[in-house]
């Protein structure tokens, strides 16, 4: 395994910058599984929450309610289920990123649904989206 070396001043460069993303975000005060509703949720200090259907996510899709019950946060930017080995970001989650690309792409449907590529079609027999004009055009 590789051993990467930094200098005092790239870590203190790191460090400023990890500060100054994490200032731009609420922090997380806590997380819990919601039973009734079944799903996540996520308190900010700052008064706000987020909410995300427990099952939806990629590994806790047949968990039960009591392993669902034991979500962390992990530090101020992740979920963790330990016995399940599962872990989540909670910016990805609030981008709706519940999964690998694959897992979505199954769970999501098809990135092109049936209906929507025959729309397509029958937007393309039509000439197809309309061109942008430029600002210079106009």
């Amino acid at each position: 395994m590789a051993e990467f070396e930094f200098s005092d001043a790239e870590r203190e460069a790191a460090t400023r910058r990890a500060k100054a993303e994490a200032a731009g975000r609420p922090t997380p005060k806590s997380v819990r599984y919601d039973r009734p509703s079944g799903r996540i949720l996520v308190e900010f200090e700052n008064g706000s929450a987020f909410m995300v259907p427990a099952r939806s996510l990629q590994g806790l899709e047949e968990a039960s309610d009591d392993d669902l019950a034991e979500v962390e946060l992990l530090g101020t930017t992740g979920l963790h289920w330990e016995k399940l080995d599962v872990d989540f970001t909670i910016p990805g989650l609030m981008a709706g990123i519940f999964g690998t690309a694959r897992y979505m792409q199954q769970k999501g449907g098809r990135s092109r649904s049936p209906a929507k590529a025959a729309a397509a079609r029958e937007n393309g027999k039509k000439g197809g989206r309309p061109r942008k004009v430029s600002d210079k055009a106009r």
